[in-house]
Protein backbone atom coordinates (compact mmCIF):
# COMPACT_ATOMS: atom_id res chain seq x y z
CA UNK A 1 0.00 0.00 0.00
CA UNK A 2 1.50 3.48 -0.61
CA UNK A 3 -0.10 6.09 2.18
CA UNK A 4 0.40 9.82 1.90
CA UNK A 5 -1.86 12.78 2.93
CA UNK A 6 -3.60 14.34 0.19
CA UNK A 7 -4.20 17.99 1.50
CA UNK A 8 -6.66 17.08 4.58
CA UNK A 9 -6.88 13.35 4.08
CA UNK A 10 -4.71 10.08 4.79
CA UNK A 11 -4.53 8.19 1.62
CA UNK A 12 -3.91 4.49 1.43
CA UNK A 13 -4.31 3.11 -2.23
CA UNK A 14 -2.62 -0.06 -4.37
CA UNK A 15 -3.21 1.89 -7.63
CA UNK A 16 0.21 1.17 -9.44
CA UNK A 17 2.86 2.79 -8.16
CA UNK A 18 4.29 4.05 -12.05
CA UNK A 19 0.78 5.79 -12.09
CA UNK A 20 1.62 9.79 -12.57
CA UNK A 21 0.28 11.80 -9.36
CA UNK A 22 -1.35 14.11 -11.60
CA UNK A 23 -3.86 11.07 -13.04
CA UNK A 24 -4.33 9.96 -9.10
CA UNK A 25 -5.48 13.63 -8.11
CA UNK A 26 -7.66 14.10 -10.76
CA UNK A 27 -9.28 10.31 -11.73
CA UNK A 28 -8.96 8.51 -8.50
CA UNK A 29 -9.61 11.39 -5.65
CA UNK A 30 -11.94 13.39 -8.11
CA UNK A 31 -9.60 16.92 -7.58
CA UNK A 32 -10.15 18.85 -11.10
CA UNK A 33 -8.55 21.42 -9.91
CA UNK A 34 -4.54 20.46 -11.18
CA UNK A 35 -5.24 20.34 -14.60
CA UNK A 36 -4.16 18.31 -17.75
CA UNK A 37 -1.41 20.62 -20.22
CA UNK A 38 1.48 18.85 -21.98
CA UNK A 39 2.28 15.92 -19.79
CA UNK A 40 6.02 16.84 -20.54
CA UNK A 41 6.50 18.71 -17.57
CA UNK A 42 7.08 21.95 -19.68
CA UNK A 43 3.82 23.91 -19.18
CA UNK A 44 3.40 23.74 -15.17
CA UNK A 45 -0.76 23.59 -15.21
CA UNK A 46 -0.34 20.43 -13.22
CA UNK A 47 1.76 22.08 -10.54
CA UNK A 48 1.46 20.77 -6.73
CA UNK A 49 3.36 20.64 -3.56
CA UNK A 50 4.91 17.59 -1.96
CA UNK A 51 5.48 17.99 1.98
CA UNK A 52 8.56 16.12 3.45
CA UNK A 53 9.35 15.29 6.59
CA UNK A 54 12.65 16.79 7.82
CA UNK A 55 13.70 16.91 11.43
CA UNK A 56 10.35 17.18 12.90
CA UNK A 57 9.13 19.55 10.42
CA UNK A 58 7.95 19.38 6.33
CA UNK A 59 9.42 21.12 3.96
CA UNK A 60 7.18 21.87 0.95
CA UNK A 61 8.46 22.26 -2.50
CA UNK A 62 6.58 22.79 -6.18
CA UNK A 63 6.58 19.68 -8.79
CA UNK A 64 5.06 19.06 -11.87
CA UNK A 65 2.69 16.05 -10.95
CA UNK A 66 2.32 14.81 -14.49
CA UNK A 67 6.03 13.44 -14.04
CA UNK A 68 5.66 12.19 -10.48
CA UNK A 69 4.95 8.53 -10.41
CA UNK A 70 2.88 7.58 -6.98
CA UNK A 71 5.40 5.49 -5.61
CA UNK A 72 7.53 8.69 -4.62
CA UNK A 73 4.01 10.12 -2.68
CA UNK A 74 4.64 7.54 -0.06
CA UNK A 75 5.02 8.97 3.37
CA UNK A 76 4.63 12.75 1.93
CA UNK A 77 1.98 15.29 1.75
CA UNK A 78 0.29 16.07 -1.30
CA UNK A 79 -1.26 19.92 -1.58
CA UNK A 80 -3.09 20.33 -4.88
CA UNK A 81 -4.82 23.59 -4.61
CA UNK A 82 -8.11 22.53 -3.26
CA UNK A 83 -5.77 22.19 -0.47
CA UNK A 84 -4.96 25.52 0.14
CA UNK A 85 -8.37 27.03 0.26
CA UNK A 86 -9.71 28.91 3.02
CA UNK A 87 -13.39 29.17 4.42
CA UNK A 88 -13.97 32.70 4.35
CA UNK A 89 -11.43 34.30 2.41
CA UNK A 90 -8.63 33.93 -0.77
CA UNK A 91 -4.86 33.62 0.44
CA UNK A 92 -2.57 36.01 -0.55
CA UNK A 93 -1.33 34.66 -3.64
CA UNK A 94 -5.18 34.16 -4.72
CA UNK A 95 -5.65 37.38 -3.72
CA UNK A 96 -2.92 38.83 -5.33
CA UNK A 97 -3.67 36.97 -8.67
CA UNK A 98 -6.81 38.25 -8.57
CA UNK A 99 -6.39 42.14 -7.74
CA UNK A 100 -3.73 42.21 -10.75
CA UNK A 101 -5.85 40.42 -13.14
CA UNK A 102 -3.56 38.09 -13.59
CA UNK A 103 -5.48 35.13 -15.15
CA UNK A 104 -7.58 35.28 -18.01
CA UNK A 105 -9.16 31.74 -19.58
CA UNK A 106 -8.03 30.32 -16.11
CA UNK A 107 -6.37 27.27 -17.20
CA UNK A 108 -2.84 28.02 -15.93
CA UNK A 109 -3.74 30.09 -13.11
CA UNK A 110 -3.58 26.86 -10.30
CA UNK A 111 -0.20 26.15 -11.24
CA UNK A 112 0.83 29.79 -10.92
CA UNK A 113 -1.53 29.30 -7.75
CA UNK A 114 0.58 26.62 -6.47
CA UNK A 115 4.25 27.83 -7.67
CA UNK A 116 3.92 31.18 -5.92
CA UNK A 117 2.40 29.43 -2.99
CA UNK A 118 5.49 27.17 -2.84
CA UNK A 119 7.60 30.66 -2.92
CA UNK A 120 5.39 31.88 0.11
CA UNK A 121 6.79 28.40 2.10
CA UNK A 122 10.13 28.54 1.86
CA UNK A 123 13.02 29.76 4.07
CA UNK A 124 14.28 32.03 1.98
CA UNK A 125 14.01 35.84 1.85
CA UNK A 126 10.98 37.00 -0.19
CA UNK A 127 11.90 39.10 -2.89
CA UNK A 128 10.27 39.89 -5.84
CA UNK A 129 13.09 37.87 -8.14
CA UNK A 130 12.60 35.37 -6.18
CA UNK A 131 9.03 35.02 -6.49
CA UNK A 132 9.01 35.67 -10.24
CA UNK A 133 11.75 32.59 -10.58
CA UNK A 134 9.29 30.56 -8.48
CA UNK A 135 6.94 30.52 -11.59
CA UNK A 136 9.61 30.17 -14.47
CA UNK A 137 8.11 26.72 -14.90
CA UNK A 138 4.61 27.67 -15.50
CA UNK A 139 3.19 29.16 -18.92
CA UNK A 140 0.06 31.64 -19.62
CA UNK A 141 -0.77 31.22 -22.88
CA UNK A 142 -3.41 34.09 -23.04
CA UNK A 143 -3.00 36.73 -20.14
CA UNK A 144 0.95 38.10 -20.89
CA UNK A 145 3.14 37.86 -18.13
CA UNK A 146 3.40 41.53 -16.64
CA UNK A 147 0.47 41.03 -14.62
CA UNK A 148 1.45 37.80 -13.03
CA UNK A 149 4.84 40.24 -12.55
CA UNK A 150 2.80 42.50 -10.93
CA UNK A 151 0.92 39.57 -8.44
CA UNK A 152 4.79 38.66 -7.46
CA UNK A 153 5.77 41.68 -6.39
CA UNK A 154 2.87 41.78 -4.61
CA UNK A 155 3.07 38.63 -3.14
CA UNK A 156 6.90 39.06 -1.91
CA UNK A 157 5.50 42.32 -0.52
CA UNK A 158 3.64 40.56 2.05
CA UNK A 159 5.77 37.91 2.47
CA UNK A 160 8.38 40.70 3.70
CA UNK A 161 7.49 40.07 7.45
CA UNK A 162 7.22 36.45 7.57
CA UNK A 163 9.48 33.56 9.88
CA UNK A 164 12.13 32.06 7.43
CA UNK A 165 12.66 30.02 10.41
CA UNK A 166 9.45 28.38 10.48
CA UNK A 167 7.30 30.23 7.46
CA UNK A 168 4.10 27.26 7.70
CA UNK A 169 3.75 28.21 11.28
CA UNK A 170 3.74 31.42 10.18
CA UNK A 171 1.45 31.66 7.30
CA UNK A 172 -0.83 29.52 9.65
CA UNK A 173 -0.97 31.95 12.36
CA UNK A 174 -1.51 35.13 9.55
CA UNK A 175 -4.30 32.97 8.06
CA UNK A 176 -3.35 32.36 5.06
CA UNK A 177 -2.77 28.42 5.31
CA UNK A 178 -5.50 26.26 6.81
CA UNK A 179 -5.04 25.30 9.65
CA UNK A 180 -4.83 21.53 9.38
CA UNK A 181 -1.23 21.84 7.94
CA UNK A 182 -0.16 22.50 12.14
CA UNK A 183 -1.38 18.20 12.23
CA UNK A 184 0.83 17.05 8.95
CA UNK A 185 3.62 16.26 10.87
CA UNK A 186 2.65 14.40 13.31
CA UNK A 187 0.26 12.66 10.47
CA UNK A 188 3.08 12.03 8.56
CA UNK A 189 5.12 10.35 11.47
CA UNK A 190 2.76 7.54 11.81
CA UNK A 191 3.03 6.47 8.26
CA UNK A 192 5.61 3.28 7.63
CA UNK A 193 8.06 3.14 5.07
CA UNK A 194 7.34 0.48 2.75
CA UNK A 195 8.26 -2.97 2.71
CA UNK A 196 11.11 -3.18 0.56
CA UNK A 197 10.30 -5.55 -2.62
CA UNK A 198 13.48 -6.56 -3.83
CA UNK A 199 11.82 -8.67 -6.82
CA UNK A 200 13.84 -8.86 -9.93
CA UNK A 201 11.32 -7.51 -12.09
CA UNK A 202 10.94 -4.43 -9.70
CA UNK A 203 12.21 -1.10 -10.89
CA UNK A 204 14.08 1.43 -9.40
CA UNK A 205 12.78 5.18 -10.58
CA UNK A 206 14.58 8.28 -8.91
CA UNK A 207 13.13 11.52 -10.68
CA UNK A 208 11.50 9.61 -13.29
CA UNK A 209 11.75 13.51 -15.45
CA UNK A 210 12.45 11.93 -18.54
CA UNK A 211 11.23 8.05 -18.32
CA UNK A 212 7.68 9.48 -17.84
CA UNK A 213 7.83 11.52 -20.46
CA UNK A 214 9.44 9.13 -22.84
CA UNK A 215 8.01 6.17 -21.94
CA UNK A 216 4.83 7.01 -19.30
CA UNK A 217 2.73 3.75 -20.41
CA UNK A 218 5.99 1.65 -19.87
CA UNK A 219 6.66 3.25 -16.51
CA UNK A 220 2.53 2.59 -15.30
CA UNK A 221 2.77 -1.06 -16.63
CA UNK A 222 6.25 -2.20 -14.99
CA UNK A 223 6.18 -2.68 -11.12
CA UNK A 224 8.64 0.21 -9.63
CA UNK A 225 10.23 1.09 -6.55
CA UNK A 226 11.47 4.53 -5.03
CA UNK A 227 15.16 4.92 -4.75
CA UNK A 228 14.74 7.97 -2.70
CA UNK A 229 13.58 6.81 0.34
CA UNK A 230 16.49 5.74 1.93
CA UNK A 231 17.53 3.61 -0.67
CA UNK A 232 19.65 5.53 -2.25
CA UNK A 233 22.05 8.77 0.22
CA UNK A 234 21.17 12.36 -0.54
CA UNK A 235 23.88 13.63 1.27
CA UNK A 236 26.65 16.90 -0.07
CA UNK A 237 29.80 16.26 1.63
CA UNK A 238 32.58 18.72 0.51
CA UNK A 239 36.42 18.59 1.87
CA UNK A 240 39.23 20.32 0.72
CA UNK A 241 39.32 19.18 -2.88
CA UNK A 242 36.23 16.99 -4.16
CA UNK A 243 32.70 17.68 -3.52
CA UNK A 244 30.65 13.81 -2.97
CA UNK A 245 27.04 14.14 -3.73
CA UNK A 246 24.32 11.12 -2.65
CA UNK A 247 22.86 9.71 -5.89
CA UNK A 248 19.20 10.65 -4.87
CA UNK A 249 20.46 14.25 -4.48
CA UNK A 250 17.93 16.61 -6.52
CA UNK A 251 19.19 19.51 -8.32
CA UNK A 252 17.52 22.11 -6.52
CA UNK A 253 19.55 20.99 -3.38
CA UNK A 254 22.91 21.25 -4.63
CA UNK A 255 21.36 24.90 -5.55
CA UNK A 256 20.72 24.86 -2.23
CA UNK A 257 23.90 23.70 -0.29
CA UNK A 258 25.10 27.17 0.99
CA UNK A 259 28.69 25.49 1.22
CA UNK A 260 28.61 24.63 -2.32
CA UNK A 261 27.65 27.74 -3.64
CA UNK A 262 30.65 29.34 -1.63
CA UNK A 263 33.18 27.28 -3.28
CA UNK A 264 31.85 27.08 -6.61
CA UNK A 265 30.90 30.53 -7.07
CA UNK A 266 28.98 30.43 -10.72
CA UNK A 267 27.38 26.87 -10.33
CA UNK A 268 23.82 28.24 -9.25
CA UNK A 269 23.92 30.84 -12.23
CA UNK A 270 24.33 27.21 -14.51
CA UNK A 271 22.20 24.89 -12.41
CA UNK A 272 19.32 27.42 -13.01
CA UNK A 273 19.95 26.54 -17.07
CA UNK A 274 18.33 22.98 -16.10
CA UNK A 275 15.20 23.32 -16.97
CA UNK A 276 12.90 24.54 -14.57
CA UNK A 277 12.23 24.75 -10.30
CA UNK A 278 9.53 21.90 -10.06
CA UNK A 279 11.93 19.55 -12.33
CA UNK A 280 14.35 20.33 -10.65
CA UNK A 281 12.73 20.01 -6.90
CA UNK A 282 12.07 15.81 -8.42
CA UNK A 283 15.76 15.36 -10.69
CA UNK A 284 18.40 13.39 -9.12
CA UNK A 285 21.67 13.40 -10.10
CA UNK A 286 22.33 9.59 -10.45
CA UNK A 287 18.68 9.75 -12.06
CA UNK A 288 20.30 12.36 -14.50
CA UNK A 289 23.32 10.59 -15.13
CA UNK A 290 21.52 7.06 -16.03
CA UNK A 291 19.16 8.86 -18.52
CA UNK A 292 22.69 8.68 -20.59
CA UNK A 293 21.15 12.06 -22.98
CA UNK A 294 24.11 13.03 -25.44
CA UNK A 295 23.21 16.85 -24.13
CA UNK A 296 22.82 15.92 -20.39
CA UNK A 297 23.93 19.02 -18.44
CA UNK A 298 24.95 17.60 -15.30
CA UNK A 299 26.55 15.01 -17.19
CA UNK A 300 28.93 17.00 -19.21
CA UNK A 301 29.37 19.92 -16.46
CA UNK A 302 30.32 16.25 -13.97
CA UNK A 303 33.08 15.44 -17.17
CA UNK A 304 34.78 18.56 -17.08
CA UNK A 305 34.96 18.25 -13.14
CA UNK A 306 36.85 14.99 -13.18
CA UNK A 307 33.53 13.10 -11.44
CA UNK A 308 33.80 9.43 -10.03
CA UNK A 309 31.23 7.26 -9.89
CA UNK A 310 30.61 5.00 -6.90
CA UNK A 311 27.94 2.32 -7.91
CA UNK A 312 26.07 -0.53 -5.36
CA UNK A 313 25.64 -4.14 -6.75
CA UNK A 314 24.39 -6.98 -4.71
CA UNK A 315 25.92 -5.45 -1.70
CA UNK A 316 29.18 -4.80 -3.43
CA UNK A 317 30.32 -0.93 -4.27
CA UNK A 318 33.05 -0.16 -7.10
CA UNK A 319 34.14 2.69 -8.27
CA UNK A 320 34.99 4.33 -12.14
CA UNK A 321 35.74 7.69 -14.36
CA UNK A 322 32.42 8.76 -15.48
CA UNK A 323 34.20 9.26 -18.87
CA UNK A 324 34.37 5.23 -18.60
CA UNK A 325 30.26 5.00 -17.78
CA UNK A 326 29.20 6.08 -21.34
CA UNK A 327 29.51 3.01 -23.36
CA UNK A 328 27.12 4.21 -26.16
CA UNK A 329 24.05 5.93 -27.23
CA UNK A 330 22.03 5.19 -24.02
CA UNK A 331 24.47 2.54 -22.72
CA UNK A 332 25.90 2.15 -20.00
CA UNK A 333 28.74 0.27 -17.97
CA UNK A 334 26.62 -0.61 -15.52
CA UNK A 335 25.32 -4.09 -15.00
CA UNK A 336 21.82 -5.14 -14.38
CA UNK A 337 20.38 -4.03 -10.93
CA UNK A 338 23.19 -2.00 -10.24
CA UNK A 339 22.96 1.55 -9.09
CA UNK A 340 24.67 4.55 -8.36
CA UNK A 341 25.38 5.32 -5.44
CA UNK A 342 27.79 8.19 -5.07
CA UNK A 343 29.08 11.02 -7.77
CA UNK A 344 32.65 12.44 -6.34
CA UNK A 345 34.02 15.67 -7.92
CA UNK A 346 36.77 18.04 -7.93
CA UNK A 347 35.98 21.00 -6.61
CA UNK A 348 37.71 24.24 -8.92
CA UNK A 349 41.13 25.15 -6.59
CA UNK A 350 41.16 29.27 -6.39
CA UNK A 351 43.77 29.29 -9.03
CA UNK A 352 41.38 27.40 -11.51
CA UNK A 353 38.26 28.48 -13.24
CA UNK A 354 35.17 26.60 -14.23
CA UNK A 355 32.90 27.39 -17.15
CA UNK A 356 29.38 25.85 -18.85
CA UNK A 357 27.88 26.89 -21.92
CA UNK A 358 24.79 25.97 -23.60
CA UNK A 359 22.91 26.76 -26.72
CA UNK A 360 19.19 26.29 -26.78
CA UNK A 361 16.10 27.34 -28.65
CA UNK A 362 15.17 29.63 -25.84
CA UNK A 363 17.71 30.17 -22.89
CA UNK A 364 15.85 28.99 -20.05
CA UNK A 365 13.32 25.97 -19.67
CA UNK A 366 14.80 24.25 -22.48
CA UNK A 367 17.08 21.14 -23.93
CA UNK A 368 20.60 22.09 -25.62
CA UNK A 369 21.39 21.42 -28.94
CA UNK A 370 24.97 21.62 -27.99
CA UNK A 371 26.33 22.39 -24.27
CA UNK A 372 29.93 22.29 -23.67
CA UNK A 373 32.12 22.83 -19.68
CA UNK A 374 35.44 23.25 -19.45
CA UNK A 375 38.17 23.53 -16.38
CA UNK A 376 41.26 25.35 -16.89
CA UNK A 377 44.19 26.13 -14.47
CA UNK A 378 47.17 28.69 -16.07
CA UNK A 379 50.13 28.82 -14.58
CA UNK A 380 53.19 31.09 -15.51
CA UNK A 381 51.61 31.76 -18.69
CA UNK A 382 51.19 27.91 -19.34
CA UNK A 383 48.04 26.08 -19.19
CA UNK A 384 48.52 23.43 -15.99
CA UNK A 385 45.49 21.81 -16.26
CA UNK A 386 42.83 21.19 -18.88
CA UNK A 387 39.57 19.43 -19.09
CA UNK A 388 36.86 19.98 -21.64
CA UNK A 389 33.53 18.49 -22.17
CA UNK A 390 30.86 18.51 -24.55
CA UNK A 391 27.06 17.34 -25.14
CA UNK A 392 24.75 17.28 -28.69
CA UNK A 393 28.28 16.35 -30.92
CA UNK A 394 28.44 12.90 -30.15
CA UNK A 395 26.00 9.79 -29.07
CA UNK A 396 27.02 10.46 -25.73
CA UNK A 397 27.87 13.33 -23.37
CA UNK A 398 31.78 13.63 -24.47
CA UNK A 399 34.70 14.52 -22.96
CA UNK A 400 37.50 15.92 -25.57
CA UNK A 401 40.39 13.62 -24.15
CA UNK A 402 42.36 14.88 -27.01
CA UNK A 403 41.95 18.72 -27.13
CA UNK A 404 42.37 18.47 -23.11
CA UNK A 405 45.47 17.27 -23.38
CA UNK A 406 47.01 19.12 -26.08
CA UNK A 407 46.10 22.95 -24.46
CA UNK A 408 48.17 21.25 -21.71
CA UNK A 409 51.02 22.42 -21.18
CA UNK A 410 50.48 25.20 -23.86
CA UNK A 411 50.64 28.83 -23.75
CA UNK A 412 47.15 30.09 -25.01
CA UNK A 413 47.57 32.19 -28.09
CA UNK A 414 45.84 32.43 -31.45
CA UNK A 415 48.15 29.17 -32.85
CA UNK A 416 47.70 26.82 -29.89
CA UNK A 417 43.75 28.07 -29.98
CA UNK A 418 43.37 27.11 -33.70
CA UNK A 419 44.96 24.10 -33.45
CA UNK A 420 43.03 22.92 -30.31
CA UNK A 421 39.93 23.61 -32.28
CA UNK A 422 41.04 21.65 -35.48
CA UNK A 423 41.73 18.50 -32.66
CA UNK A 424 38.55 19.12 -31.41
CA UNK A 425 35.87 18.75 -34.96
CA UNK A 426 37.75 15.44 -34.90
CA UNK A 427 37.28 14.20 -31.64
CA UNK A 428 33.42 14.62 -32.01
CA UNK A 429 30.80 13.26 -34.49
CA UNK A 430 27.61 15.34 -34.51
CA UNK A 431 24.09 14.61 -36.61
CA UNK A 432 22.12 16.46 -38.25
CA UNK A 433 18.45 16.47 -36.40
CA UNK A 434 15.49 18.90 -35.17
CA UNK A 435 18.21 20.73 -33.14
CA UNK A 436 20.15 21.66 -35.92
CA UNK A 437 22.72 20.55 -38.75
CA UNK A 438 25.83 18.57 -37.54
CA UNK A 439 27.80 21.48 -39.38
CA UNK A 440 26.53 23.71 -37.16
CA UNK A 441 26.36 21.55 -34.16
CA UNK A 442 30.27 22.21 -34.68
CA UNK A 443 30.18 25.54 -35.27
CA UNK A 444 28.37 25.83 -32.00
CA UNK A 445 30.88 23.88 -30.31
CA UNK A 446 33.43 26.67 -31.66
CA UNK A 447 31.80 29.41 -30.09
CA UNK A 448 31.17 27.79 -26.89
CA UNK A 449 34.86 26.72 -26.80
CA UNK A 450 35.70 30.34 -27.78
CA UNK A 451 32.98 31.50 -25.35
CA UNK A 452 35.25 29.97 -22.58
CA UNK A 453 38.34 31.06 -23.10
CA UNK A 454 36.80 34.60 -23.29
CA UNK A 455 35.36 34.36 -19.83
CA UNK A 456 38.79 33.26 -18.97
CA UNK A 457 41.21 35.31 -19.92
CA UNK A 458 38.80 38.83 -20.61
CA UNK A 459 39.85 41.50 -22.95
CA UNK A 460 43.15 39.76 -23.07
CA UNK A 461 41.41 37.34 -25.09
CA UNK A 462 40.50 40.12 -27.71
CA UNK A 463 44.19 39.87 -28.48
CA UNK A 464 44.78 36.63 -29.37
CA UNK A 465 41.80 35.95 -31.21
Amino acid sequence: MISFILNDKPVNTSCNPGMSLLDFIRYESNLPGTKIGCREGDCGACTVLIGELTNDTVEYRSVTSCLYPLINAHGKHVVTIEGINLSNTLSPVQQAMADNAATQCGFCTPGFVMSFTAFCMNHEVPTTERAIEAVAGNICRCTGYKSIERAAADIARVMQEKSISNPVGWLVGKGFLPNYFLEVPGKLKQIKALDDESSSTSQLIAGGTDLMVQRPESIYEQKVKSTLDGYLPKEITLNDCTCTVGGATRVSELIASAELMERFPHLKEYLMLVSSEPIRNMATIAGNIVNASPIGDLSVMLLALNAQITSLSDGKTRQQPLTQLFKGYKQLNLNAGEVIQYITFELPKSTAQFSFEKVSKRKYLDIASVNSAMLIEVENGKVKKCRISAGGVAPIPLYLHQTSNYLTGKEINSQSVTQAITIMHDEISPISDIRGTAEYKKLLLKQLFLAHLQKFLGKQFEQIY
